[in-house]
């Protein structure tokens, strides 16, 4: 039984190692094993309302498209840590009350990024009109952020987050789930 026990103590402690290399940045680690081979994840995004109903957009650094503020999870994160974090990360703001909008999967949802990596991913996406802070522009991900009404959207809207903007536009009532 005592050693039963010890295998078991020296199991965790080797899992806990392994986790932590992967915990803040899951998908770079990754990429050092896999290349460009696609890589299942979980992407959480935000719609983010101004006062006059506007959606908040960020044209992103990396393919110069409009897209909502969101990104991977990171291992023990919580699908609402994951877009404050990035909304924090992307805009400098900050996110109040969440309520989920949707969860996205699907062919739309896999991508290749500019340099080669793909990644198949589930998107869940909330949305709010509680934010506080001064929207930062020229962060490292985005170029960018403005608003955009339902009916004046920018040409140029991410592949992966044009689903959930044209669902937005509609002005849906209940969770979508795709």
């Amino acid at each position: 039984m005592e050693g039963e026990n010890l295998i078991e103590e020296r199991l965790i402690i080797a899992m806990i190692d392994i986790l932590e290399k992967y915990r803040n940045n899951y998908i770079k680690e990754m990429r050092k094993d896999v290349g460009h081979a696609p890589l299942m994840v979980t992407s959480c995004g935000v719609i983010i309302e101004n006062d006059k109903g506007e959606i908040l957009l960020q044209k992103r650094r990396d393919n110069g498209c409009w897209a909502l503020l969101g990104g991977s999870m990171e291992i023990g994160e919580k699908f609402t840590e994951v877009v404050r974090r990035e909304a924090f990360e992307e805009a400098g703001i900050k996110i109040g009350e969440l309520t989920l909008f949707g969860i996205y999967s699907g062919e739309d949802g896999i991508i290749t990024y500019p340099n080669g990596d793909i990644c198949c991913g589930t998107g869940i996406v909330f949305k709010t009109t509680a934010y506080s802070g001064e929207i930062q522009n020229n962060t490292e991900e985005a170029l960018e952020h403005r608003f955009f009404d339902r009916t004046n959207l920018p040409d140029n809207i991410n592949k992966y987050d044009e689903r959930v903007i044209i669902d937005w536009t509609k002005n849906l009532q209940q969770v979508i789930v795709d």
